[in-house]
Order: C-alpha cells, then structure tokens, then sequence
C-alpha cells in the first residue's frame, strides 16, 4: 500500500506543504527541461535554411534526440530501482545544458547531431527517477502526481516555439545560449528535491522491504499482452503527436503561406492545448478509472485527426486544439495503469513509457521526414490521419480500478 500524504515527511503538521512543494517542483524542473528540448524542433526552418537541410536530416536530428532518451531511460529506471540516485535529477539537467551550449555553437550537422544526443541523455536520466519522486510525493493520488508532473512537461513544449519565435529567429542561433539561464535554474530546483528525495529514502526502502503491493490478479501473460497493448497506443499517440510537433509548421507554411512566427504560434497554441489535456487526464483517471480515459482519448480523437487534412486556416486551429486536449489526457492515465500492472517497478515502467514514447516520436519524426521527402507534407498528415484507429485496442485491456482504488 502506497503511504498516505500524512505519512511521507517525519512532521505531519508540515506534510501536506511538503508534498505539494515537491511536486510543483517537479512540475516546474520538467517545464524548465522542456522548454529547452522543444527549441531543437522550433528552430528547425531556421537551421534547415541555414545548414541547408533536407526533411530527412531534419528528421535525423529528433531521431538523435529521441533515441538516446528512449534506450537509456528503461535502464535509468531499472537502476535507479535498486539504487536510487537523488541528485541524478540535477546531473541530467547539466547534461542537458551542455547540449543546449553545443547547439548554440554548432557549424556542422554533425554537431547538431551531438547536442541533439546531449540533449537526449539528459532527458533520460530526468524523467524516470523524476517520476519516481512524483509517486512518491502523491499521498496516494498517483493520477494526480502524474499529471501536474507530465504537465510542466508539456507547457514547457508548448512554450519552446514561442520562445524561439520570440528570441531565436530574430537573433539568430547563437541566441539559444541565453537558454542556459533556464538549465541553470532547474539545476538549483532539482538539487533542492534531490535532498528531500535523499532524507526520505528509509522510508522508501523500507515500504519496499514490505512487499505489500496488491497482486493485480492477472496471470504473466495477461500482463504482458497487457504491456503490449499500452505500447501499442503509445506509438498511436506519439506517431500522431510526431507528425504535429515536428512537422506542422512546414505544413502550415506549405498549405497556408504563413511565415515562420505565424506557424510557430500556432503549434504553440496546440503544444498547450497538450498541456490542459495533459493535467486533465491523471485527475479523471483517479476519479473514472484509468481505462475509459484511454478510451476516450486514444479513440476519441479519430473523427478531429480525420478532418484535419482538409480544414482551412481558422478549423485547422479549432481541430488541432481539440487534437491536443483529448489525446494528451491518455498518458498520464497509461503511465499509471502500467504502474498497477506491475507494481513496485515505478521506476522501470516510468522509462520504459517515456523511453518509448521519445522512440516512437523519433523514429516517427525520421520516416515521415524522409516520407515528406519523396511525397509531400500534405500527404504525411492525410497518413497519420488514421493512427488514432489503433485506439481500438484497449478493449483488450483489463479493468484494474477496483484493486487500483483499494489501493488508494
């Protein structure tokens, strides 16, 4: 059983404080860290110009991003469950702003490539352990925790473009350097809950020695194809999210004639419609059950992606909005129901999920680049268009809310 809010600090007066502090720090350091990976796609007309770039090394640079966070976070995760690291959290936000330096000075592709890497590691050092902390933070609320955690995340996205619009076109690529007056702040913040992570380590360990985690009442292979279902619809929902994130401003230019500030407030507006979805999806999944919420979200966005090729300028906001609240409100939710799936192994699961989410997004981002490349834009979004039909798939899944709540 997971501790209640009153139990986590020594001082039960000052807990509830406590725990809410932690986790708007958490929320703050993603936003902080997110907002400094999501420069990399916002400036990319800016560096296609400049470097002359096809969409296939566009789509290169995100695969070098995401690849690192994908295959390093499920292994952060597994060791930072035998051994937890309280201040990794800081040490991956010093890699993440060597990075941010190196793109700054960047004059090859090449080095493009490795602060994109830089950038990728970490990311993947941050988000399982972070996650960890959210968990540990929630006083029982996990669905709760998770959203105000992924949210800071997703508002931190949503904010790069803007930021780039605002700094970073104007001035130029040198100008991403003033970033690391973000990369410094979210040190100074994470290094603060890395001490209260590290004062109550015993506490953890010692819940852990208990083993009184709930069986679930699902056999190993139900688990797995269990696993397998929720890695399905994250590839639904992050193949989609790739095509939007990295590649709706080309788009809307390209359909549209918007110049490059145009189009990077509009994928702001939608990067923050990610955001609300974001923080709505956790709360309804501990209120309804985690299950109808990947229901709803996964699925429920089909009938918005399939209009949204053939939308003119004022739907094509509209539908992207929409786009953006209802499919975002999933991961949250799958995050936590993997977590029950296979309880005592937060760590594991949080990288496992958000290693395979960065993946999915980089792999998605190269081929629908090189796809853009021997096509064309428009037919890369009439494609996507039809991903969120793999939604079905969560008929398969099992109904954990009962053992979830008991939980609670």
């Amino acid at each position: 059983m997971e501790p209640t809010t009153e139990q986590l600090p020594k001082r039960p007066r000052s807990s509830e404080g406590t725990v809410l502090r932690i986790l708007l720090a958490l929320s703050l350091s993603h936003m902080l860290n997110d907002t400094i990976q999501s420069l990399l796609p916002a400036i990319y007309p800016l560096l296609k110009q400049s470097f002359n770039l096809n969409f296939a090394q566009i789509g290169l640079i995100t695969f070098a991003f995401q690849l690192t966070a994908s295959l390093l976070q499920p292994l952060v995760g597994f060791a930072t469950d035998r051994h937890p690291k309280p201040y990794s959290l800081a040490a991956g936000m010093a890699l993440t702003l060597l990075g941010l330096i190196l793109l700054s000075q960047a004059r090859s592709f090449h080095a493009i490539l490795a602060a994109a890497a830089l950038v990728g590691t970490g990311s993947s050092i941050f988000h399982p352990e972070a996650s960890r902390i959210a968990r540990l933070a929630s006083g029982g609320r996990h669905g709760l925790a998770q959203s105000l955690f992924q949210v800071g995340g997703n508002f931190g996205s949503s904010l790069g473009p803007l930021l780039a619009a605002l700094i970073v076109v104007p001035h130029g690529q040198a100008s991403v350097l003033w970033f690391s007056v973000l990369a410094f702040v979210g040190i100074v913040v994470l290094t603060k809950v890395g001490a209260w992570y590290r004062a109550h380590l015993d506490q953890m360990r010692s819940r852990q020695a208990g083993a009184s985690h709930p069986p679930t009442g699902l056999s190993p292979r139900r688990v797995v194809l269990s696993l397998a279902v929720l890695g399905a619809l994250v590839f639904s929902k992050h193949f989609y999210l790739s095509s939007l994130t990295n590649y709706y401003t080309f788009f809307l230019m390209a359909k549209f004639g918007l110049s490059v500030p145009a189009a990077q407030v509009r994928l702001f507006i939608f990067l923050f419609a990610v955001a609300l979805g974001t923080i709505l999806g956790g709360p309804l999944g501990d209120r309804i059950g985690r299950r109808r919420v990947i229901w709803f979200s996964i699925l429920g966005v089909a009938p918005f992606s399939l209009l949204l090729p053939y939308a003119n300028p004022l739907w094509t906001v509209v539908l992207t909005i929409c786009v953006g609240l209802v499919l975002a409100s999933a991961f949250p939710a799958i995050v936590v129901y993997a977590q029950e799936l296979v309880p005592g192994r937060t760590g594991l699961i949080a990288g496992l999920f958000f290693g395979l989410a960065f993946g999915i997004g980089g792999i998605g981002s190269a081929l629908l680049g090189r796809l853009a490349d021997h096509t064309s834009i428009f037919f890369v979004y009439r494609v996507c268009s039809f991903l969120p039909l793999i939604g079905l798939l969560t008929a398969f899944l099992p109904e954990l809310e009962p053992a979830a709540r008991r939980k609670v």
